[in-house]
């Protein structure tokens, strides 16, 4: 690539999420979350991702203080994240995108006064990134909210969690105001469509109309984000605020009219939360849906205000996969699962151990196609990588696999820009080596750095540079001119 195409500004950067990596989920008066009571299980098929959907199985969770349950230790960021932000730097990132984990500020949730040792944290992690030229772009809400807020108000379908959630934003915007400029309200967010319990913090089983309900509690954190956005603006009008969606664009399995339609349908239902943050209303694709299955919510009058007056200044998105799709088969909006069918796999593509399609290509059309749907509005590529079985060996990682996908992928992002879409930052998952989200394994590795330890959470800790660290170095050092 000989002329400079990415911005003289771009977001080179790295993503992770503190329930993956910070571990110390007792420290600093941290309370548990979501994720502390999901353990490690030993999957039949490396395909299937756990579905916790029974209040006896998060209760054991909960109460089980010796079991394997690798989000409670993550890598030990919360002890090391100095000697790691140093690698960072030596990594040559000019951002980094983490989240804050809500039971660090409010350990419970619907306590009146926030947590000074959990704001310290941060405060500590905030300066040590800006000491090292680290533009912080900070996640509000990923995939972990109190535990207590799933097992005594419902999660997301008790309207009282956004109070909740205001009272935390307003802390978290207030302390960091001068520290953090970008920020994501929620990690995501149309992942809640095929995730109750993470997402949503829902308990599935306990919710014969668990589609209703999802949409009722999908409605509520849109209106979070509208007031997350309201209250950011007043403490620091300089704030960036966006929210996340996860990019699942589909392709027509044959070139029948249906099929295709089918696929449009997808693209209409996988963004129609991004279309209510954007353009302030829902769709009118989203609404007819609404009627035809008989999905009443119960929206305030002023909701809709508070929707239309307090939009996302830009849409980060993850990527990793597309599908296929045809007329037979459900509508994301009908389900409510994370695992894919062998009917969605494209042939012509290539598959990872864990049944996720490596597709340049499609980024470049996902981006093309959010930049044609929403009018020059900053794009975030917020989680984008490939998930390996790293063989360690002589003290390094021959990780060539890793390198040639960041490279394919970084192509058509360059090929994007020249076409039109406003991408402003490329946040590769994970940097370094953390725990998994749907797995809850340390096996399945992500990042440019080499983590010593193994799903139980045995090894030195040590940290090792992948071949790809010096790779990805170079990307950023030449501003994404120097690809080989």
């Amino acid at each position: 690539m000989k002329a400079e195409i990415f911005p003289k500004k771009f977001l080179w950067g790295a993503a992770v999420a503190a329930n993956q990596l910070e571990g110390a989920w007792q420290a600093g008066g941290k309370g548990v979350s979501q994720d502390d009571v999901v353990p490690f299980i030993e999957l039949t098929s490396a395909t299937d991702i756990p579905d916790f959907d029974q209040r006896a199985t998060l209760l054991a969770g909960l109460h089980d203080l010796q079991g394997n349950y690798p989000k409670r230790w993550g890598i030990d960021f919360y002890h090391t994240y100095k000697t790691d932000i140093q690698l960072l730097k030596e990594l040559g990132l000019n951002s980094f995108r983490t989240s804050i984990a809500w039971t660090r500020i409010f350990s419970n949730g619907d306590e009146a006064q926030a947590n000074e040792a959990g704001l310290q944290f941060y405060d500590d992690l905030f300066d040590e990134l800006l000491a090292n030229d680290i533009e912080p772009i900070i996640t509000i809400s990923h995939y972990e909210m109190p535990m207590k807020l799933v097992l005594e108000y419902g999660g997301w379908h008790n309207r009282q969690v956004i109070n909740f959630f205001e009272k935390f934003v307003t802390a978290i915007f207030q302390r960091y105001r001068d520290k953090v400029k970008y920020w994501i309200t929620f990690n995501q967010i149309n992942s809640g469509l095929t995730d109750a319990y993470l997402s949503l913090g829902l308990i599935k089983a306990e919710h014969p109309d668990i589609e209703q309900v999802k949409f009722q509690s999908l409605h509520h954190q849109l209106v979070a984000n509208a007031k997350a956005i309201e209250i950011g603006k007043k403490v620091n009008p300089n704030f960036m605020i966006g929210s996340m969606n996860y990019e699942m664009t589909a392709y027509p399995q044959t070139p029948q009219s249906e099929d295709v339609l089918a696929c449009l349908d997808n693209d209409d239902a996988q963004l129609y939360l991004s279309d209510v943050m954007v353009f302030g209303e829902y769709s009118t694709y989203i609404k007819r849906y609404f009627a035809e299955h008989e999905i009443q919510l119960e929206i305030l009058p002023e909701d809709l205000l508070l929707l239309k007056e307090n939009r996302i200044d830009f849409l980060a998105f993850s990527y990793y996969l597309t599908t296929v799709r045809n007329q037979q088969m459900p509508n994301i909006l009908d389900e409510i699962t994370w695992n894919m069918s062998e009917e969605s796999r494209n042939p012509y593509l290539e598959t990872s151990e864990w049944g996720w399609q490596i597709d340049p290509v499609g980024l470049r059309i996902v981006l093309r196609k959010l930049a044609s749907r929403y009018r020059n509005l900053p794009l975030v590529i917020a989680e984008n990588g490939l998930g390996y079985r790293d063989e360690f060996v002589n003290g390094g990682v021959q990780d060539n696999y890793r390198i040639a996908y960041h490279r394919e992928h970084l192509r058509q992002i360059a090929e994007a820009i020249q076409d039109g879409a406003k991408v402003i930052g490329y946040q590769p998952w994970s940097g370094i080596d953390i725990i998994s989200a749907g797995t809850s394994e340390m096996e399945k590795r992500y990042g440019f750095i080499y983590v010593d330890q193994d799903n139980a959470g045995g090894g030195t800790k040590q940290r090792f540079k992948k071949k790809s660290f010096y790779w990805y170095q170079g990307v950023i050092a030449s501003n994404g001119q120097q690809l080989e």
